[in-house]
């Protein structure tokens, strides 16, 4: 697939409105609605465009706070990388992890419904994980930007 701005701006306006039907993209992105769903459905094919899906507000409907949690493992050896990461993918109230560079190995999303609640995360799914030695918790105040990109794992 050739990247060009045209590809680009497909895919900068889909992140924005993946409910667009194809008409109105293709006179967005100046192509024919023929050339433009061409376009789209090699782009899902290469797997560019992975899905799509509906961004739910949490905060509003299930009044849930958001907690940003940096892990530090004891160790950086594969194995303890893998069995931390197969773990965290069993943990249900956690939303997003990365693997990150700096001071802390990882950086997690974490929803819970109060300080009640993410106290219990804490205690039975945070400190439970292996190889943990440190765990250090904010509490969002609100969002500033939030963009919803895919960050899915291949």
């Amino acid at each position: 697939m050739i990247f060009d701005r045209t590809t680009e701006s497909i895919l900068r306006i889909l992140q924005h409105d993946g409910r667009l039907s194809n008409a109105e993209l293709a006179q967005r992105v100046g192509l024919s609605p023929s050339a433009c769903l061409r376009r789209v459905r090699l782009l899902e094919e290469q797997g560019i465009i992975r899905g799509y899906r509906a961004v739910i507000d949490e905060r509003s409907a299930h009044k849930l706070t958001t907690v940003i949690v940096q892990i530090t493992l004891e160790r950086l050896t594969d194995e303890t990388l893998r069995r931390f990461e197969a773990r965290i993918r069993e943990c249900p109230d956690v939303r997003e992890c990365y693997l990150m560079t700096g001071e802390a190995d990882y950086l997690l999303h974490v929803a819970a419904r109060d300080l009640a609640d993410y106290e219990r995360i804490h205690k039975e799914e945070l400190s439970r994980l292996p190889g943990v030695v440190r765990i250090q918790s904010n509490f969002a105040i609100r969002a500033v930007v939030q963009r919803w990109i895919s960050q899915d794992s291949p």
